[in-house]
């Protein structure tokens, strides 16, 4: 059987929809407005505005709202906007008293936000989020101690104030650490591409501040003979080494003669101000670029101090990784901190840089917010060199890595502690996974902001929205020991209602 709806639909009008009833209270919008500290986030946010001059700037619950959604479900500016002008649970998460067509905000105004926001005010908003999920664990657990604790005496509450003491001075926790690359989106780069970009824009630049009436010839860039050996490049299929490296040598010559002539052109002052301040600035990227590129075809190395791979995000480096998938990643690097499921950016940077330096800073973060040092330290080798083991040590620190130096022929540790050590060290799994969280289910893997402010404004509005689902999640798990206990004695009263009218009923039936 075929079942098909006709083209030829019922109007608009006569659509039915449920709207006019009571909205769903276990929407996830509606779970999700009800754990975020909003007066905290807005007062955060609201230190970036101007509260004396210009006009109203729009809802700020409304903005940071919008940037949630944004990245919750992976949209771009735009479509955003157009989601939350469609759904009526987004608009209620928003803030908006009632249902409107109107578009919230113009999309634009997404650049002004991640420009205001960076990674200060981001390590505010994941504060704030572990703070709340601080406090409701910690009320969860003392409600829990006061149902099975009984009366004590004067003497008893002064021992627990003064192992309370004790306690705080105790290393408490698990601080993971670990890095990753959030991959910048751009175009995959290769040498003689780039420098074919670098010749083209010359030429444009040549033809904009060209006058017939002060110059007699049009200057000779052979941009035709440069672009047939360039399209000759790119069809080929294989390439040999010795094939790239030519290809190279003929565009280094062409942007080489071009930067000449463009800088003969410009001798005269009047012609620099024909030019655009962008095309000024892509000029000095384009100079850097080739003396770069000349450099390593002179003395034949492939790698290069704060090599350029992007003209338009020319602050975006090559991190090689060396795994299987991808050896080579272009994007910002960014060194992360996770306790309870919470993560924390504690050092992000476009240029390569060794994790292990940032130990002591992590680990001061971690007592600085907390008000105690981890008990345990989890991280890969790179993090626990010599100096790092010692600091750690000296911290009363745990690591559960192989200590350093030459195994000794007899292990002391016996079968249990092995195995206690092996589920201790499997913990450091957990950062893995909230990598390919961010990565494949919020978009770390492709950060799609044009500006190096705004890309790590991008990068941080994705951890901070992995924060928010985390403190659902969390929030709904310790509501929920308190929930089985009310379901449990619900059901005993149910049973025992159902029991009692059944022995009733079988009264009343006649012998």
């Amino acid at each position: 059987m075929v079942k098909y709806t006709s083209q030829k639909q019922i109007k608009l009008e006569l659509f039915k929809h449920p709207f006019n009833n009571e909205l769903d209270p276990n929407n996830r919008w509606v779970k999700l407005s009800k754990v975020i500290p909003w007066d905290d986030l807005a007062n955060i946010y609201s230190q970036k505005l101007d509260s004396n001059r210009g006009r109203f700037s729009v809802d700020v619950r409304t903005v940071l709202a919008a940037l949630i959604i944004k990245h919750f479900l992976k949209l771009d500016d735009r479509g955003t906007i157009q989601m939350i002008q469609e759904n009526i649970y987004l608009q209620f998460f928003c803030g908006l008293p009632e249902f409107t067509h109107k578009p919230v905000f113009d999309p634009s105004l997404f650049v002004d936000i991640r420009k205001r926001l960076g990674g200060r005010e981001f390590d505010e908003f994941n504060k704030l989020v572990i703070s709340k999920f601080e406090a409701v664990k910690s009320q969860a657990i003392n409600n829990k101690k006061t149902r099975k604790k009984k009366k004590q005496s004067i003497e008893d509450k002064d021992k627990d104030k003064d192992n309370d003491s004790e306690n705080q001075n105790q290393n408490k926790g698990t601080l993971i650490a670990d890095a990753t690359i959030a991959d910048q989106e751009i175009k995959f780069p290769n040498d003689v591409d780039l420098l074919n970009q670098a010749r083209e824009h010359l030429e444009r630049m040549v033809d904009t501040i060209y006058q017939k009436n002060i110059d007699k010839q049009k200057p000779r860039l052979y941009r035709r003979v440069a672009r047939r050996e360039f399209l000759n490049f790119t069809k080929k299929k294989r390439k040999s080494k010795k094939f790239i490296r030519q290809q190279i040598k003929k565009q280094l010559q062409y942007v080489r003669r071009n930067l000449k002539v463009l800088q003969k052109m410009l001798s005269n002052p009047q012609r620099q101000k024909q030019l655009r301040a962008s095309d000024i600035k892509l000029l000095t990227i384009i100079n850097q670029l080739y003396q770069q590129q000349k450099q390593m075809y002179e003395q034949k190395i492939h790698s290069i101090d704060h090599r350029i791979v992007s003209l338009y995000q020319y602050w975006v480096r090559p991190m090689v990784r060396g795994k299987s998938g991808k050896k080579v990643e272009f994007g910002a690097k960014i060194n992360i901190m996770q306790k309870d499921g919470f993560v924390r950016v504690n050092h992000f940077d476009f240029e390569a840089f060794n994790e292990g330096q940032f130990v002591e800073a992590m680990v001061e973060s971690y007592y600085e917010f907390n008000g105690y040092y981890p008990e345990y330290f989890l991280a890969d080798k790179l993090y626990l060199n010599r100096a790092n083991r010692k600091y750690l040590k000296e911290k009363n620190i745990k690591i559960v890595n192989k200590p350093l130096g030459r195994p000794p022929k007899q292990n002391k540790e016996t079968t249990s502690e092995k195995r206690k050590k092996r589920k201790k060290a499997a913990e450091r799994n957990q950062i893995e996974g909230k990598f390919g969280q961010a990565k494949r289910g919020f978009g770390l893997n492709n950060i799609k902001a044009r500006l190096a402010q705004t890309s790590e404004s991008w990068v941080n509005a994705i951890l901070f929205v992995l924060n928010l689902k985390n403190l659902v999640e969390q929030m709904e798990k310790y509501g929920g020991i308190f929930l089985s206990l009310f379901k449990k004695l619900y059901n005993c009263i149910k049973n025992w209602f159902k029991f009692e009218i059944n022995r009733k009923a079988i009264k009343i039936l006649p012998v």
